[in-house]
């Protein structure tokens, strides 16, 4: 049973309307629907879901659900505006930073990755292992940009700099991004480069290490100045500021049939955050906010548009190059940083998740966006199912309605 006192806070942060509006006037129209927050309510109030943010889009309807809490303990209601680790979904970032190069010429998917790294000139494949003595053959294939973006490079999910057996490893600890490159690059492969997947971290930090060379700046300036200022995109960076900090959605892990476990730090993201020790990786590591992250991705809904009018990337590249999959067809769906559909279809959808919960992808033939952010790790997470239905409510009752004057009004 609940306390009366909990109950009343806690059913206060549920119904909490106020930080799941823009601060600006938005360029969308707010739905009276309820549906995420109908199908999470239960998990909220049990303590199973500690606290989410789960956003539906269609075609400027738009339904925002804030619900639950960003701290437990301190009883601190989740916002928008809320900080939080996005994690894989870093990749997505450099995908666009790679596009913006392919635009302009500057690069091409098979130039060899040595052209601008030439430590990856010779490669060798780790072949087999006896008695503690590691064999080596000479990798034939060529190493490309597009074989690091889409992970069929070949490479481990981290180089050793980064192992989670010291202080200081993890995403954004151990190493430049040009360091973590020379490091991956006199390390043995796991395959022959393009021939299978590999998720792979290492591989979109050797893909913003070449944005380095081709551009000379740090991988992060070029990101700030070409995608997250043009945005307007203020509260996403590797290092949050100690107020942002302030505001943080915190983590727990998901505990069965019982409330979730504060849990102080995760062994791949390690405090102090913003640390003198925080080394940006494209693989991985950019805190961002809801309110942020939409941004990002609505400008890839609209084919390179940000909300702001912005032009990002023009729509070929967009369409050719992040909603579409580089692989091979046998290899699965991923383009650049992003998981993508093998064919382009109406029904695709294209985006990323991160390891703590967190997802958001986008369908630009119908204009569908769908947003989830947690800060969670393990299973089980009962919710899923429950948010999956309320999507299917959401989309389903804007075309129901989509020749009327019906975003207004609850429907069931």
């Amino acid at each position: 049973m609940l306390k009366p006192l909990f109950k009343t806070l806690l059913l206060a942060a549920i119904f909490a309307t106020a930080g799941c509006v823009a601060a600006d006037k938005p360029a969308y129209r707010l739905s009276d629907t309820t549906f995420a927050k109908d199908a999470l309510t239960p998990f909220v109030e049990n303590g199973q879901l500690p606290g989410a943010i789960c956003v539906f889009y269609k075609n400027g309807i738009q339904e925002n659900t804030c619900i639950g809490y960003a701290d437990v303990a301190a009883k601190r209601p989740i916002t928008m505006d809320d900080v939080f680790m996005q994690c894989s979904q870093t990749k997505g970032f450099c995908g666009v930073t790679i596009a913006i190069l392919l635009e302009e010429g500057k690069i091409s998917l098979d130039d060899p990755v040595s052209k601008y790294l030439p430590e990856f000139a010779t490669l060798w494949i780790h072949q087999s292992t006896k008695d503690g003595v590691k064999t080596l053959v000479k990798a034939k294939n060529t190493l490309t940009i597009r074989m690091v973006m889409n992970h069929t490079g070949g490479f481990p999910f981290e180089i050793c700099a980064k192992s989670n057996s010291y202080r200081g490893g993890g995403w954004t600890g151990g190493a430049p991004l040009r360091q973590t490159a020379m490091i991956a690059a006199n390390s043995p492969l796991l395959f022959e480069p393009g021939t299978q997947v590999r998720y792979s971290n290492t591989g979109i930090d050797i893909g913003a290490a070449i944005v380095e060379v081709v551009t000379g700046k740090r991988w992060e300036d070029f990101l700030k100045e070409r995608v997250l200022d043009p945005l307007e995109m203020k509260s996403t960076s590797f290092r949050p500021t100690g107020e942002q900090l302030k505001n943080m959605v915190e983590m727990y892990n998901c505990v069965a049939n019982a409330p979730a476990k504060y849990r102080h730090e995760n062994a791949n993201q390690q405090r102090p955050y913003n640390g003198d020790r925080v080394f940006p990786s494209a693989g991985a590591g950019l805190w961002t906010t809801a309110n942020d992250q939409l941004k990002f991705y609505k400008m890839l809904m609209n084919l390179g548009v940000g909300e702001n009018g912005v032009r990002i990337l023009k729509e070929e590249t967009v369409k050719n190059y992040l909603a579409k999959s580089t692989r091979p067809a046998h290899l699965g769906g991923y383009s650049l940083g992003l998981s993508a559909p093998v064919v382009d279809t109406a029904n695709g959808w294209f985006g990323h998740g991160g390891a703590f919960g967190t997802s958001c992808s986008v369908n630009y033939h119908r204009k569908e966006l769908k947003l989830w952010v947690v800060q969670l790790c393990g299973k089980p997470r009962p919710w899923d199912r429950a948010r999956v239905q309320a999507e299917q409510k959401f989309f389903r009752y804007v075309i129901d309605n989509s020749g009327t004057d019906a975003y207004t009004g609850r429907v069931k």
